[in-house]
């Protein structure tokens, strides 16, 4: 429900902003960013929240604070006005997404955790289709008041839904009354930046998608089948993600994301060279097999590096950072296509993959390594 309202209005908002409150081309981009902004800024205040509180107060208060912005669409008709609502429904939103990731991370058995953080996640990229789809439909047989008061029920019902979640979590301990001074830590989880990092990496390559496909489709004569990339990227990650999380859990990450990360750039390769219908389809359907499975498989690889009442915080960096990535890329890419065209970009992107690829490989090997030295280190204690 919180992803469909964030794309109905990711993709509506700019034509709103241009055609019925009279704003500009730079004002509309600015309305798009400045929720993803406020989100980045939430997030790394999000896991002290978790810990210090109820995540399912927090669940509660978050989706009710989120369902009621959603809600003040329908009054704000200024630019200035929308501009603020726009950056308080992106705080609600950044502690919203980190608390309901927090939670299945620590709801799902860790013997099943990938399969488990996939299934919610698929639910996730399942909105980039439902969400734009309903926005773009809608606006043609009604006002934009009208579509936002449809979006503002989706967010009664993630009221509804959140009132239902149960969750299992310790007492929360007495703040100390001992004042301290604030740390990185208190904001983000130290063992969970190279997961991060990476993250951002591969975020910042699946934002030239997420940007720039409706415009390479037309700019490529392929317009009539733009709407249908998301779709076929959405069945291809429906029909592979469950099995690739069994094979996560049973067989270890790398078996998977390596794999993954490569049929990504594969399917980058195919999109800068599409000039038919068919190509085009089959690279989102490529790069819905590969991109499409990476993000839950790493979150899961950020939280198992941490305690459990560490959840918050790893789940809070490996967010800001991947939010970072699609934000960072969308500008920067934006500055660098007019020189390098879009299947020349495509291109580029596809080499950056190839590079997380050989950067992964190295980190893995490295944790399984501390996991490995970490294992006899136990196991020479027991038998001493």
């Amino acid at each position: 429900m919180i992803f469909t309202i964030f794309y109905a209005l990711f993709t509506t908002l700019p034509i709103y902003v241009i055609y019925d409150i009279q704003g500009t081309e730079a004002q509309a981009g600015l309305i798009v960013t400045a929720m993803l902004l406020s989100a980045i800024l939430m997030r790394p205040f999000s896991g002290n929240i978790l810990e210090r509180f109820s995540k399912r107060n927090v669940l509660l208060i978050s989706a009710v604070v989120f369902a009621l912005t959603s809600f003040a669409y329908i009054w704000v008709e200024q630019f200035i006005p929308l501009m603020i609502l726009r950056f308080i429904h992106g705080l609600s939103f950044g502690l919203l997404t980190t608390t309901t990731s927090t939670i299945v991370a620590n709801i799902v058995p860790v013997e099943r955790k990938g399969e488990g953080l996939g299934y919610f996640m698929m639910f996730m990229n399942l909105a980039i289709v439902i969400g734009p789809f309903l926005g773009l439909t809608l606006i043609q047989f009604m006002s934009f008041h009208q579509l936002f008061i449809v979006l503002s029920l989706f967010g009664i019902i993630s009221v509804i839904c959140a009132s239902l979640v149960k969750v299992k979590e310790a007492v929360t301990r007495a703040i100390s009354k001992t004042k301290r001074k604030l740390s990185i830590h208190d904001f983000f989880e130290m063992k969970a930046l190279p997961i991060a990092l990476i993250g951002l990496l591969v975020a910042f390559a699946y934002s030239g998608i997420l940007s720039f496909i409706s415009v390479y489709a037309i700019e490529t004569g392929l317009e009539r089948v733009s709407g249908y990339f998301f779709l076929v990227f959405a069945v291809t990650m429906l029909v592979t993600r469950p099995f690739l999380g069994r094979v996560f859990d049973e067989r270890g990450p790398k078996i998977v994301i390596l794999p993954c990360l490569v049929i990504f750039a594969v399917g980058l390769v195919i999109l800068s060279v599409a000039d038919s219908a068919w190509l085009f389809l089959v690279a989102a359907g490529v790069i819905g097999i590969g991109y499409g499975s990476i993000l839950p498989f790493l979150l899961s690889l950020s939280t198992d590096s941490v305690s459990k009442k560490r959840t918050g915080h790893a789940t809070a960096t490996f967010f800001t950072f991947f939010d970072t990535g699609i934000t960072a890329g969308s500008v920067i890419l934006g500055l660098l296509v007019p020189y390098t065209g879009f299947g020349n970009l495509f291109i580029l992107l596809a080499g950056l993959v190839l590079l997380i690829t050989i950067a992964f490989y190295f980190l893995n090997n490295r944790m399984q390594a501390a996991r490995a030295e970490k294992v006899n280190l136990k196991l020479n204690k027991q038998s001493s």
